[in-house]
């Protein structure tokens, strides 16, 4: 098993940070990291990789170079005299009740509640909506760091019983379990070996499904990709699960499941690796011995069942339609009909309840929500209470009532109850805080990239806020997956905005906000698009007049990471502060460690073609620090528990970027420790990690709280 570092006890050996530098000061003293003599052939072309004995994130010498490195920085956080007034002003504005919307299990209802500072959010019951809230599952009490993550998964079909999952220091590995719904005990089942899965019912049990068990001695990182399918009955081990499919001759693929709400079909999901296009199998479940039989074959667009019905299913799908639609199709293929046909709005999302069709568009990255009949019929918008990011459940045919959420950059996460029958909505839950977000505004603007095409971007920032070109101005984007990255409310801003500052998102190419057209603009060998964008969107700031290079930083996470590593090689001068956080910087090699290899569809593959290596390797972040450039102030965040895009590919970021840069400015990196890639951090964390960034923008713009 994984330990985390900070549990490895290992001999100190970096000397040279013996003494921190005060924030500001110079020059920076960074620990000496070990250079060896490893290379790669790709077509031709040697490519050096000295840094590759930090990819062994468990070995004792790695142990010993992450403590290092967080020993200079938080030596040179800890030097910022309003770092600590900034953890305290977040605390107060974060301590406010955090609320899911509820879902429906028989009686019952449930929703995630955090009463504003818990580390992770508790799961309570209550029996009708007027009930008592009783918990259900809270996870505070399964770590005393407040680590572990608990999710519910699906309902059985008597609603007699819900499953949930758990996963521990922000691993993508969870546990599955399973409690009676009305009693609350916990039954002896226990699923391992689980990656991404739900819970499909299906009589006294459910499908999911799983990787194989690693062998004895081997990382978890290491475990094999063979995605499977297995029924587990309740009441029974694992070892005793039915295996209902694998492809042994075929690894790189992930499968999800689902069983129409009428019990007749299991629904099989092929994708290969992180890509939308999907093929779809179907189980008769009445004729389990006949097996899969194929639906969409062959890749070519994206299928999601939304509903079966006599025979017929209704299908969300972007065949031969960029923003999607929602057709009808025999369950044992056949002709596509349009219920819903494609339009300039993206469909974003079907679900159904109460014998109708709910359906969330986006235009403009910007949410509407509406209800339909079966047949498309009767179209009866759902009106928001404004511009903003909206997103509703679903239900069984017997649903009298749905919930829909709203949210923007200034309105918090609002419930909303929808009574089906009568198309009307009421207020179910809003928090109440201790500052009023009316104070800002928010305004979408667009600008030209570099060939001409128009992106969109959010700019939010204080009423009456005059423009100088001196503001602090956080530029975040993500560009990738088909991701679309709608207006989001979040009290962590709230340091920025109040000293004046402005918050910017970019909707660049490669996400999702204009359908798969977009999304295609920006992967593979259109990957430059993502980074000409958001260049040209510091550009716009620049040159509208919000702010200017000295007060320009820019962000992103995970994808966006890799955004921000490549940018500020393409054009250092543009930025003051950058933070790329668990970023996908090695694209010769990101594909060998975890789940990498199911990027490689939107990224390509270095070591499977020459063209794939020449695309990638021009943009790749660690491959491309220059020792020409005078780099922006770099403070690299991940975690050593990130079993997603793993810290291997931050830390040889950062090792090259402290060996080779010119320029004066710090180049750090944070390590997080007993935590993952962003999913189930503590709120304590949390508070802790935004305090270091607000506190280390503001010392390097030369701001003053």
């Amino acid at each position: 098993m994984r330990l985390p570092i900070a549990l490895l006890v290992c001999a100190w050996l970096f000397a040279s940070c013996e003494t921190q530098p005060s924030a500001g000061s110079e020059p920076m003293n960074y620990p000496e990291t070990r250079k060896d003599d490893v290379s790669d052939d790709y077509f031709g072309t040697t490519v050096a990789d000295p840094y590759r004995w930090l990819e062994n994130d468990t070995a004792a010498d790695v142990a010993d170079w992450v403590t290092a490195q967080n020993e200079v920085t938080f030596g040179y956080l800890g030097n910022i005299p309003f770092r600590d007034q900034i953890r305290d002003r977040m605390e107060v504005v974060f301590n406010y009740e955090k609320v899911s919307a509820p879902f429906k299990a028989g009686d019952y209802y449930f929703i995630y509640k955090n009463d504003g500072l818990q580390n992770q959010a508790v799961i309570y019951r209550q029996n009708g909506l007027e009930g008592e809230k009783e918990v259900f599952l809270d996870p505070n009490t399964m770590s005393e760091e407040g680590t572990v993550a608990v999710n519910l998964l699906g309902i059985s079909k008597d609603n007699r019983y819900i499953a949930y999952s758990v996963a521990q220091a922000g691993s993508d590995w969870q546990d599955i379990f399973v409690k009676e719904v009305a009693t609350g005990k916990q039954l002896d089942d226990v699923i391992r070996w689980v990656k991404f899965s739900g819970t499909a019912w299906y009589g006294d049990g459910f499908f999911y499904t799983r990787f194989p068990e690693p062998k004895e001695g081997t990382e978890l990182s290491a475990a094999s990709n063979q995605n499977m399918i297995y029924y587990h009955e309740l009441g029974t081990d694992q070892s005793e699960d039915e295996l209902i499919f694998e492809d042994s001759e075929t690894e790189n693929q992930y499968y999800r499941t689902s069983v129409t709400e009428d019990g007749e079909y299991l629904v099989l999901y092929k994708s290969e690796g992180a890509t939308v296009e999907t093929e779809v199998y179907l189980m008769d479940l009445s004729n389990r011995e006949a097996g899969f039989q194929p639906l969409f074959t062959g890749f070519d667009a994206e299928y999601l069942i939304v509903d079966h019905r006599e025979g017929m299913l209704w299908v969300k799908t972007n065949k031969d339609a960029p923003t999607y639609r929602l057709v009808t199709v025999p369950a044992g293929g056949g002709d596509l009909t349009d219920i819903l046909p494609a339009k300039d709005a993206v469909l974003e999302g079907v679900n159904r309840a109460g014998g109708y069709l709910f359906a969330q568009y986006m235009v403009d990255a910007t949410n509407r929500l509406y209800r339909y009949n079966y047949d498309g019929s009767d179209e009866r918008e759902i009106e928001l209470p404004g511009i903003g990011s909206a997103g509703i459940g679903g239900g069984r045919k017997d649903a009298k009532q749905v919930f829909y959420s709203f949210s923007g950059f200034a309105q918090p996460n609002t419930i909303y109850r929808y009574e089906i029958e009568t198309h009307s909505s009421e207020l179910f839950s809003a928090p109440e805080l201790s500052f009023d977000p009316a104070q800002f505004v928010t305004r979408q603007e667009f600008f030209e990239s570099k060939d001409g095409t128009k992106v969109p971007m959010f700019i939010v920032h204080k009423k009456g806020l005059v423009m100088d070109g001196k503001r602090p101005t956080f530029l975040y984007g993500y560009g990738g997956f088909n991701v679309s990255l709608t207006p989001y409310f979040s009290a962590l801003r709230l340091p920025l905005l109040e000293n004046d500052g402005v918050y910017v998102v970019a909707t660049l190419r490669g996400g999702g906000e204009y359908g798969e057209e977009w999304h295609q603009a920006g992967m593979l060998e259109k990957k430059q698009n993502v980074f000409d964008d958001f260049i040209a969107a510091g550009e716009y700031l620049v040159s509208s007049g919000v702010t200017s290079p000295e007060y320009l930083a820019c962000a992103g996470g995970s994808n966006g990471g890799l955004l921000v590593g490549a940018v500020i090689n393409q054009r250092p001068d543009l930025f003051r502060v950058a933070f790329p956080a668990v970023g996908v910087m090695d694209m010769l090699r990101y594909h060998k460690f975890t789940v990498g290899w199911g990027w490689v569809p939107e990224y390509g593959q270095a070591d499977r073609s020459e063209e794939e290596f020449d695309f990638l390797y021009a943009y790749s972040p660690l491959h491309n620090i220059s020792s020409e450039n005078s780099y922006p102030s770099v403070m690299v965040t991940t975690a050593d528990h990130d079993d997603r895009v793993v810290p291997a590919h931050s830390f040889k970021y950062i090792a090259t970027l402290q060996e080779r840069h010119s320029g004066d400015n710090p180049a750090l990196i944070r390590i997080e420790t007993n935590a993952g890639h962003g999913a189930g951090k503590p709120t304590g964390k949390i508070l802790d990690e935004y305090a270091d960034e607000w506190a280390f923008l503001f010392s390097e713009m030369g701001l003053d709280l």
